[in-house]
């Protein structure tokens, strides 16, 4: 008869291990940011049956789980939903504390888009203030080709609101 071995505390060696990959994501978000990448456009992805423009564009409707096919550009201007301040460094933040995140409506759309918010103090931040694409001159195909969203100043945005 064998005899059993007594539990032992983990041994643990703390290390690092580098793992490259490629992340594929899918053929609707590669047209998406495709249109970032090469156009500077936004585009979203209208429902059949609920006719809501989906940015960013999803294979499936969220509401009632319709495929999706109908390809739409919409502006690269809209509204500031909501919005946060981040006041701390992580290694994964876009930016530099202090820093805001916003979720903007796009004209056009019917979901709203989280992104950067530039240009602006946090305390000028609004609720329904609104906001434009600034993309980068150098673009890879990602979100981030859209540098951050700034404030829409002048009288005919003003007028708007």
């Amino acid at each position: 008869m064998q005899q059993q071995a007594e539990p032992k505390e983990p041994f643990t060696i703390p290390g690092w291990i580098i793992a490259p990959y490629k992340y594929t994501v899918g053929p609707v978000a590669s047209k998406f940011f495709t249109e970032l990448r090469d156009n500077k456009r936004i585009l979203g992805i209208r429902c059949p049956e609920c006719n809501r423009v989906l940015v960013p564009p999803r294979s499936t409707c969220s509401r009632c789980f319709s495929q999706l096919e109908e390809w739409v550009e919409v502006d690269t201007k809209g509204t500031l939903l909501t919005y946060t301040i981040v006041h701390y460094p992580l290694p994964i933040h876009p930016a530099e504390p202090p820093f805001a995140y916003g979720i903007v409506q796009l004209d056009g759309a019917d979901t709203g888009l989280t992104h950067l918010i530039g240009e602006v103090d946090g305390q000028d931040l609004k609720i329904g203030m609104r906001v434009q694409a600034v993309f980068k001159e150098e673009r890879q195909g990602n979100i981030l080709d859209i540098k951050y969203f700034r404030p829409v100043r002048g009288k005919y945005e003003q007028d708007r609101r």
